[in-house]
């Protein structure tokens, strides 16, 4: 199908210790013992980079996922490792999730402004609002946030982090070495803000970065999730299984923008994909079968029992799910609690087929074939409404990643789907996304102009 000459597919290299596969680690191509080598995933960032891919990303919790007996888990905060990225790489961008329920808007704030320096404009941050209770009891509570406060509290987050990044002007920085000045302070304003949650002076102790904001990234897709990335999100990673479903929150999304003042090409969606590439369609299958038979039941089961918000132990694993606790009941990860419930329902599943499905994306849509398979499904999604692009999550590590870039791009790139060079020099630009303008500022040039006619402001 023709796509316009204008619109090109944005990818996105979800990276992970091993591989996305929960057997990965098991398997020879991989290689676990490298999870706290910064050199391994600088080399990872350089094949992304490599493949021209828009970014990487870097996922995080703030609590030990899963249980590490059976799985490669653990490793860096992820904003130190990505200015390890950054020193290595010239033009992939550089994403990483951190948490606003569990962090404060002028230390978030500052690590992100700092990155996009360090990077010259290659930061993006995941916004999350945290989704176990084992991360609020890292934190000293019993109990976590009920999910709607805590979407109040990412809204107020992500107002305040916005006002400290505008805190400097572009050209606050005078160095003016002979009259002694190195800042017009005029240009670099306190923000004073005093909300439900939060309270904070500024300015902010970073100049203003080379993007403005970070690229805004927003994973969630509950109601809450949905309204907060029509507001704030410039890029969306999201999990479906169909095209149908695909489309439908892709639709879905994109109507909510209008009411926010935004409009359709100022956030992108992204969906999840697992490929399991093999050259041809038996060797992709032979793979994705070696992996399911490197699983480890009491693992996924586990897993399972989390994202279900119900304990599975002791259940027979060719038995059907048991009977599940409504969604507004869940006050974990909403979305991905009804995505797996309706997988099970529809395709009638076992618990075992389930860990099975579930075993190389978590929810991401898994697929296994030739490099021209890939691409034909990467295509398919992209002109038929249900995606601007993917997030690109390799079952195994660096073969998987490997594989995509050496013989997946080139195809897309043939097709006219996707750059054959990069011409962005930032994230944002990569992505075709504006630089935000500096709110305070307009503000601040509002007011003046009003004092001068004599108008209150």
């Amino acid at each position: 199908m023709a796509v316009p000459r204008f619109r090109q597919l944005h990818l996105n290299a979800f990276l992970m210790n091993a591989g996305h596969h929960d057997a990965a680690w098991r398997h020879p191509r991989t290689q676990p013992e490298r999870a706290t080598d910064v050199r391994y995933f600088q080399q990872l960032a350089l094949t992304a980079e490599r493949g021209l891919l828009d970014s990487v990303f870097l996922a995080d919790g703030l609590a030990l996922w899963g249980k590490v007996r059976h799985n490669a888990l653990g490793g860096f905060e992820p904003l130190t490792l990505l200015s390890a990225l950054a020193a290595v790489t010239e033009h992939v961008g550089l994403i990483a999730t951190v948490s606003t329920t569990f962090n404060e808007p002028f230390h978030t704030a500052r690590k992100f402004a700092s990155l996009d320096h360090i990077s010259g404009g290659r930061a993006g941050w995941n916004i999350v609002t945290s989704g176990s209770v084992n991360e609020a009891r890292n934190f000293g509570q019993d109990e976590h946030l009920e999910h709607g406060l805590r979407y109040e509290r990412a809204r107020e987050f992500l107002d305040v982090a916005t006002k400290l990044w505008d805190s400097w002007e572009d050209d606050a920085i005078l160095l003016d070495r002979e009259r002694g000045i190195y800042a017009d302070t005029d240009k670099v304003r306190e923000i004073n803000h005093h909300g439900e949650y939060f309270g904070v002076q500024g300015p902010l102790n970073v100049p203003r970065a080379p993007q403005g904001y970070p690229l805004l990234v927003q994973a969630g897709s509950s109601e809450d999730g949905k309204e907060f990335a029509a507001q704030w999100a410039e890029a969306v990673f999201t999990a479906q299984q169909t095209l149908a479903d695909g489309q439908a929150f892709y639709k879905d999304l994109k109507s909510r923008l209008a009411r926010h003042g935004r409009t359709e090409d100022q956030l992108l969606v992204l969906p999840g994909i697992a490929p399991v590439i093999g050259s041809t369609e038996a060797e992709a299958r032979a793979l994705e079968e070696e992996l399911t038979n490197l699983q480890v039941p009491e693992y996924g089961l586990a897993q399972l029992s989390g994202m279900l918000g119900t304990d599975l132990t002791g259940l027979p694993l060719d038995g059907p799910l048991p009977e599940l606790p409504e969604e507004r009941d869940i006050n974990g990860n909403k979305s991905r609690f009804t995505l797996v419930a309706e997988l099970a329902r529809r395709d009638g599943l076992t618990l075992r087929e389930l860990i099975a499905r579930l075993g190389g994306g978590r929810g991401h849509r898994v697929f296994a074939g030739t490099p021209e398979q890939i691409a034909d499904e990467i295509e398919e999604w992209f002109t038929e409404g249900a995606a601007d692009g993917f997030n690109i999550m390799p079952p195994h590590l660096p073969g998987g990643l490997e594989d995509f870039v050496d013989h997946v791009v080139p195809i897309l790139q043939q097709r006219g789907l996707f750059r054959t060079e990069y011409t962005g020099r930032t994230l944002r630009e990569n992505y075709g996304l504006t630089r935000p303008a500096n709110r305070l500022a307009a503000a601040a040039a509002e007011a003046g102009a009003a004092a001068e006619e004599g108008v209150p402001a």
